[in-house]
């Protein structure tokens, strides 16, 4: 049988592999100069392949439509990836969190594994070839039409064109077209793993100031930190770890959690809460407060913060407080004292949105899963087209969880194409 993949990212990679080794002629069309653009960057360039944790753990990092998952990682999951990659001569690691990497960090050695295995399996890789159009009729694709060449013996075409996210790396939403077009139904796609836009801080009498007046925040990093979303006083999830400031909000992991969690709500009733000290309760900080304040007695206010918070952020907690910067300590009244207490513990932000889509790390949103068979992957409105990876309405946290679901569903689609009597199961 002729099987067309659309996209050399991990899910199309995955998918010429196991339909190639089915028996089937495939090629893989990729529209850049060369397979898995995207995966060059991801893990700062390390490559962050899978998670080796449990399949019990790696579903509860599934944010969108984890039940529709269930299949294709019992069929494909982590230990598959492991040996797939190994048996191409790249040997593996696993970090903190039970993140897979490769063992010389280098994310080039990634593709180059699967350029191997690409090759073992005889798969006919065309790079620079666009697709335009696919063509349906008669409850089947037809035909596909790229920029070079018409292709119309398509006996199956698995769809892998990613999301909308990086769309340097060749994601530009043509795969939401190609399934429209089929009769499909796209869930809007909305940024997932990415940074807030902050609008306002909050100072302790109630006031909403514009976060743009904080400029010296930007850069400043935060460790063992607690961010709360809450909408009307209700928190609605929180993380505890690391952030970083950025010029217009916040990022870093426990930030990109929090963005898929929330990336679907209105964010107008939204706000951040930051606590700095998680590990002290709030009467435990005003007395630990007290004492610093015992020992800087003749300093400005402003100038004994120095142990308790980073440098970067002590003129906003300042202004946050309402507490006057020249002020003596040994001015500073208990009620002020408790006022900055609460400050820390409760550091209010408005939020004003997610980061833009083409700066997420990946895409929530895509190919309704309703309309996807998830023992295959194959399209419940077509005799012989498939949808794989990102291109689908699932996203996961941070951690290796959605190069596995890209993995995963390729190479469910593509095991399930049978060239065995012909048949497309």
């Amino acid at each position: 049988m002729k099987v067309y993949v659309i996209g050399a990212g991990p899910a199309g990679i995955a998918a010429s592999i196991a339909a190639a080794r089915n028996g089937n002629s495939v090629t893989l069309l990729e529209k850049n100069e060369k397979i898995g653009k995207k995966l060059y960057i991801t893990g700062k360039g390390r490559c962050n392949v899978t998670n080796a944790c449990s399949f019990e753990e790696f579903i509860s990092n599934v944010v969108s439509n984890p039940k529709f998952l269930y299949s294709s990682l019992r069929a494909f999951g982590w230990k598959d990836t492991a040996e797939l990659i190994e048996s191409a001569g790249v040997r593996l690691k696993t970090e903190r969190g039970n993140r897979v990497f490769p063992l010389s960090d280098k994310s080039s050695d990634i593709i180059k594994a699967f350029s191997e295995l690409l090759k073992r399996s005889s798969v006919d890789v065309r790079l620079n070839e666009k697709v335009l159009s696919l063509k349906h009729s008669n409850n089947r694709i037809t035909e596909i039409l790229t920029e070079k060449s018409l292709y119309t013996d398509c006996d199956a075409v698995v769809v892998a064109t990613g999301g909308l996210s990086y769309p340097s790396t060749g994601s530009d939403g043509d795969g939401y077209k190609f399934a429209a077009d089929a009769g499909h139904s796209v869930v809007p796609p909305v940024a997932a793993l990415t940074g807030l836009y902050l609008k306002e801080m909050l100072f302790a009498d109630g006031k909403a100031v514009p976060f743009s007046e904080f400029r010296k925040l930007q850069g400043v990093s935060l460790k063992n930190v607690r961010a709360a979303v809450v909408r009307k006083g209700k928190i609605l999830f929180d993380e505890f770890g690391e952030m970083i400031f950025t010029d217009k909000g916040v990022s870093g992991p426990i930030i990109l959690t929090l963005s898929s969690e929330i990336n679907r709500l209105d964010f107008s009733e939204l706000q951040l809460i930051l606590d700095l000290k998680p590990a002290l309760s709030e009467g435990e900080l005003a007395n630990r407060i007290l004492r610093d304040f015992s020992a800087s007695l003749n300093k400005d206010f402003k100038n004994s913060l120095d142990l308790l918070l980073p440098s970067g952020v002590i003129s906003a907690i300042i202004a946050s407080s309402k507490i006057k910067p020249d002020k003596k300590v040994n001015s500073v009244t208990k009620e002020e004292r408790i006022t900055l207490a609460k400050t820390l513990k409760n550091w209010t932000f408005n939020i004003g949105g997610t980061e833009e889509l083409k700066n997420a790390v990946v895409t929530a949103g895509g190919v309704s899963v309703k309309e996807i068979n998830p023992v295959n992957m194959k399209s419940k409105f077509s005799e012989n087209l498939y949808f794989v990876g990102e291109v689908l309405d699932v996203d996961a946290l941070t951690g290796g969880f959605n190069i596995q679901i890209a993995l995963s569903t390729g190479y469910c689609a593509g095991s399930h194409i049978n060239n065995k009597g012909g048949e497309i199961l």
